[in-house]
């Protein structure tokens, strides 16, 4: 049997084109599944593999092999640092939800024969996905494909993030890009397990969401008295740990500027600046562009990347199933994903959808239909 699978691929001549390609399907071994896949969402990590840093207004709709694609213009920079994908096929979709229909052997495997199952791993933008058991969780059929689609990526960073706050031994968290699908995810993890969240967005629109939803603090980047209230928060909450989705620019900088300015308040004065360990997790890069640090806020201080694939093997086999167990119990609930559009794989090939879902637009996610498509 065949299906299409969409992969991605950098060109020698500086472009990226996304095409659906002819593949075989596996059958299942000792431990794994076949899954008839129905609904895959987009995710900002998708669209990293898919497009990279990728003029979307270049988009132009193309045919490989009989079959619909889509090629985007790589500006120069871009391209020198997608150098080692030139010539690669790769294929895409972190996460999704389909229906177990063949199992290999192994008990596993088997319990999980015409069940309902999110997914992770890779590969989920294609009609079939053959994978181990232990990379699905199982939904009773009252949770719909939809909502098993969104199951692994957001669910499993927001839990991460509060796991490194309790590994690190940190009070509070500060989120960026925060009124997202995950932001949302996050705020109310915090609520239903009384952590204190400092969100900051980029609207007024934002601020009235989340505020509806019951946040204590939420504060605008881009208004004037965005510092100030900063440093109040973090007085407030003693928030000395960040995750931040925008990457580049100043923001993680100024973050880092109001840690320092609110252990000023609270600790005693030292030429070195506070002994307040500060920290910012950088896992998202909605702003392409370089991170901007003016290193004022003393000497205990670090920025890093946050990977949600590493922190679990860091996190250890036994954290990780309770977060797994929680995402499954809570998926219609605190783990509910929204989605603002909804196409099947041939239409993500048009240059229209995907400069609509490429847009990495606050509150937009595109869900991918798909229901099994085959070749």
């Amino acid at each position: 049997m065949k299906t299409l699978q969409m992969q991605s691929c950098v060109h020698e001549n500086g472009t990226v084109e996304c095409a659906l390609v002819e593949v075989e399907v596996s059958q299942p071994g000792v431990g794994e599944v076949l899954v008839e896949i129905d609904a895959a969402p987009i995710n900002p990590s998708d669209l990293g593999l898919m497009f990279g840093a990728a003029d979307l207004s270049t988009a132009r709709e193309a045919e490989r092999d009989k079959q619909p694609a889509i090629v985007f213009d790589l500006p120069p920079p871009a391209m020198r640092a997608m150098a080692p994908r030139v010539g690669h096929w790769l294929p895409v979709g972190n996460e999704g939800s389909g229906r177990v229909i063949a199992v290999g052997e192994g008990p596993e495997a088997q319990a999980l024969m015409g069940q309902r199952v999110g997914m992770f791993g890779g590969e989920m933008y294609t009609g079939y996905r053959c994978l181990p058991a232990a990379q699905c969780m199982a939904f009773p059929d009252a949770i719909s494909a939809e909502q098993a689609a969104s199951c692994f990526v957001n669910p499993m960073t927001a839990l991460g993030f509060l796991e490194t706050r309790d590994i690190e031994g940190q009070k509070a968290i500060v989120h960026t890009a925060a009124a997202s699908n995950l932001g949302q995810m996050l705020l109310r993890l915090c609520q239903a397990d009384g952590i204190p969240l400092v969100n900051i967005v980029r609207s007024e629109e934002q601020v009235a969401l989340l505020s509806s939803m019951g946040a204590d603090w939420v504060l605008n980047s881009q208004s004037e008295g965005f510092m100030k209230q900063l440093v109040e928060a973090l007085v407030a909450t003693g928030a000395t740990i960040a995750f931040d989705a925008i990457g580049g620019g100043r923001l993680v900088n100024r973050i880092l500027t109001a840690m320092e300015l609110a252990a000023a308040q609270t600790g005693p004065w030292s030429r070195y600046g506070s002994e307040e360990a500060k920290q910012a997790y950088i896992y998202g890069q909605l702003d392409l562009g370089a991170t901007e640090l003016t290193r004022g806020y003393g000497w205990v201080w670090s920025v890093s990347g946050w990977l949600l694939t590493p922190f679990m093997k860091r996190a250890g086999p036994e954290r990780v199933a309770r977060m797994r167990e929680r995402v499954m119990r809570e998926i219609d609930t605190t783990f509910e994903s929204r989605y603002s559009s909804r196409i099947s794989l041939q239409e993500a090939m048009t240059s229209h959808a995907a400069e609509e879902y490429g847009a990495r637009k606050t509150g937009c996610k595109t869900l991918l239909s798909i229901s099994g498509s085959s070749a």
